[in-house]
Order: structure tokens, then sequence, then C-alpha cells
């Protein structure tokens, strides 16, 4: 795809941002993640939290044709993740709208966030991903990240495994 602007969310952008997670969510962990939670997620409760947040770390989106088709929020500090010390950096979000997948518009997300990274002379990133959620872990993957550790989280009142994925800035 080409003419995709990437640029820092504005408040307009926020209810493009909560569809588009909540409809990630819906189709990416069917099968992964109780339907219960599925079916409940609420876009306007999303749109509510983003709206109280959206300011902190960094919060970028995609732009196509004067749309929101993508967003990544990202730390550049291990706030999220404080147990493996050598990391400085996280992405905590990626998500692209369903039908748009696999037209490049991630990769453009993660490497403007990289960049991001090298300018402010980070060295180590980490990402975490659910480790049942296949086809993330091989985009994950083919942009060069390492699973370094497994952990525990709970969604709703059920567990799940995710992998960290770690990159060499």
């Amino acid at each position: 795809m080409k003419d995709i602007i990437i640029r820092n969310i504005n408040e307009n952008d926020i209810p493009s941002v909560a569809e588009i997670q909540v409809d990630g969510w819906k189709t990416a962990y069917k099968g992964i993640i109780d339907d219960i939670i599925l079916n409940s997620m609420n876009k306007d409760e999303k749109i509510e939290r983003f709206k109280s947040n959206y300011q902190k770390n960094g919060f970028i989106v995609a732009e196509f044709e004067n749309k929101v088709v993508g967003f990544c929020r990202y730390s550049d500090n291990n706030e999220f993740t404080p147990d493996i010390q050598d990391t400085d950096c996280e992405i905590t979000a990626l998500y692209v709208k369903s039908d748009l997948k696999y037209n490049g518009l991630g990769t453009k997300l993660f490497q403007f966030v990289i960049n991001e990274f090298k300018t402010k002379n980070k060295t180590k990133m980490i990402l975490w991903c659910l480790k049942n959620n296949e086809p993330s872990k091989k985009f994950y993957t083919k942009m060069g990240g390492k699973i370094i550790k497994e952990r525990r989280i709970e969604i709703g009142e059920k567990e799940y495994l995710e992998v960290g994925f770690e990159y060499n800035i």
C-alpha cells in the first residue's frame, strides 16, 4: 500500500483506534480467548480508556485515504516489563484493520517505532504476544524478534500464556 501516513495520534482518531482494537481482538483471538470476553468487548469503554491515556508514551496511527487503518503504542522504558532488566523500550500494542492485514501496514508501524527508538539510543526492545496467536508470532519473528520468555497473564478470570519477543535495535 502506497501513500500511508504514519503520525502521532490525536483525539479525533480515538473512535477509529477503539474500533480497530475491538475488531482485532474479535478476529485474531477467536478460538484463543473465551468468546464471553470477546463478545463483551465494548467500543465505547475503549474510547473512554483511550481518551484518558492516549497522550501517555508513544502512540502513532497509520492513515490511508484519510482513514485510520492501524495503530501502535510504545514506551521508551521498560515500565511494563520490569523483570527483564536489559530491555529499555517496548511495543505494547500493534494493530492493523483486519481486512487490510498483509499489506505492509504492520511493518511500516513497526519500523517507524524502531527508528524512534534508535533516535533515543535505545538498544533492546521487548514485545509480548499471546502464545497461541500464530499469525502475530510469525510476523514478530519475521521482524527479527526472538522469543526469550514466557509469562502468564489474566484476561477476564482465565489465565493465558504470552511470549516475549526481544529485538536488538
